[in-house]
């Protein structure tokens, strides 16, 4: 599974995790990525797609078709 959506380009972030004496190290904030399948209507299938839990929401707001067609540009 890879580690951005492929609706948003969300990925991995860095920062610092802090301990209670205020000393930092390094860290990453992994994103909320789930493998959902939709099924496409003008292609006859389902496509399988790694999204983050915001791009789930897009797709539910604008559509699988629009959707997919972002992925292309």
């Amino acid at each position: 599974m890879s580690k951005q959506c492929q609706i948003l380009g969300t990925h991995a972030s860095t920062g610092n995790r802090v301990s209670h004496s205020h000393r930092k190290t390094k860290r990453t904030f992994a994103p909320n990525l789930q493998t959902k399948r939709y099924w496409v209507p003008s292609l006859g299938r389902t496509v399988t797609l790694t999204l983050s839990v915001k791009g789930i929401k897009t797709i539910d707001h604008i559509g699988i078709e629009a959707a997919l067609n972002r992925i292309d540009r």
